[in-house]
């Protein structure tokens, strides 16, 4: 992955780049669409098949109040679109600078100088330069003075609406995560690190593993049937719970996952949560033994829904 500011210089692509553009928030299957479109046409011409992405999100810089939570991090975002074909991914720093831009100076100086596009992909709700003011039309006209074409992707759709990331944020904050694997085209899933709890699951005989998620969208609380990629590389079921710990009296919103069959010390590492399926709301429970008898019916579910360990994730 190649970081880049405004002026930073020329990013090393290759000639006849391929380049789709877009803030790639989740790799949902709407993006998916526009590398698949970039990656065909950089093996017809024999160019770098290149993904333009903006960290931090725009939204952070821009309305800051109001930006939405990420759907992936910038690693998961590389990671996916390499799965897709792509040469590189060039992450391009968004500041005041570069969001005062407008549509044609972002066009030369971006597109142009600093990638050297010969092939541009875009959705058909893209927009770009100060304040919004370019479309796709707009980079049409101006890729054809810059000596690039533009292909402009149709939505794709899902239960015939346009796919994108804020249905896919819908689908999380209602903990309908089947319906975000839909649209995802996978199971949503959370980076982070295993940090040390109360270690009350273990005295109980359940231990969890207590996620320090990055920044991302956590799903509504609640109890979900997972997979958690471990050090080793291996997938096991898992009981994910999202809240805080009611029966306990708890205030902070965690993550914490019962890794099925499981033994180990996952602590200090990084691991990845799944979320395939809710299994139940939050609840408060009027003993611990009551409680521990509601999470053995639940790992008994995620048994069933999702089968043991997996080499990969399916």
């Amino acid at each position: 992955m190649e970081r880049l500011q405004l002026g930073s210089g020329t990013a090393a692509v290759g000639v006849r780049s391929a380049v789709a553009v877009g803030n790639f928030d989740g790799v949902h299957r709407g993006h998916k669409a526009l590398v698949a479109a970039a990656v065909a046409r950089a093996r017809e011409t024999g160019g770098a098949a290149v993904v333009l992405t903006f960290d931090p999100h725009p939204a952070r810089v821009l309305r800051p109040d109001a930006a939405p939570s990420a759907l992936s991090t910038l690693a998961q975002k590389e990671e996916l679109v390499t799965a897709l074909g792509i040469d590189r991914l060039v992450a391009l720093a968004f500041d005041e600078r570069l969001a005062a831009l407008s549509p044609a100076a972002f066009v030369r100086e971006v597109l142009g100088s600093m990638l050297g596009a010969r092939h541009v992909v875009v959705g058909e709700s893209f927009r770009f330069g100060h304040a919004r003011e370019g479309d796709a039309r707009t980079l049409e006209a101006l890729g054809g003075r810059e000596g690039f074409d533009v292909q402009v992707v149709p939505p794709v759709l899902h239960a015939g609406r346009p796919i994108s990331s804020s249905r896919v944020r819908e689908a999380l904050a209602a903990g309908d995560v089947g319906e975000a694997a839909q649209l995802l085209g996978r199971p949503y899933a959370l980076d982070g690190r295993v940090v040390r709890g109360d270690g009350r699951g273990r005295t109980l005989g359940v231990p969890t593993a207590n996620l320090r998620a990055d920044d991302q969208l956590l799903p509504a609380r609640g109890v979900y049937a997972g997979r958690a990629l471990v050090p080793s590389g291996e997938w096991r079921t898992a009981v994910v719970n999202v809240g805080e710990r009611p029966t306990f009296g708890g205030t902070g919103l965690v993550v914490e996952a019962h890794l099925v069959d499981f033994t180990g010390d996952l602590y200090d590492a990084r691991v990845r949560l799944s979320f395939h399926a809710r299994l139940r709301g939050e609840e408060r429970f009027q003993s611990a033994q009551a409680l521990v008898e509601r999470i053995q019916a639940d790992v008994r579910a995620a048994r069933e829904l999702l089968p043991p360990a997996a080499a990969r994730e399916v």
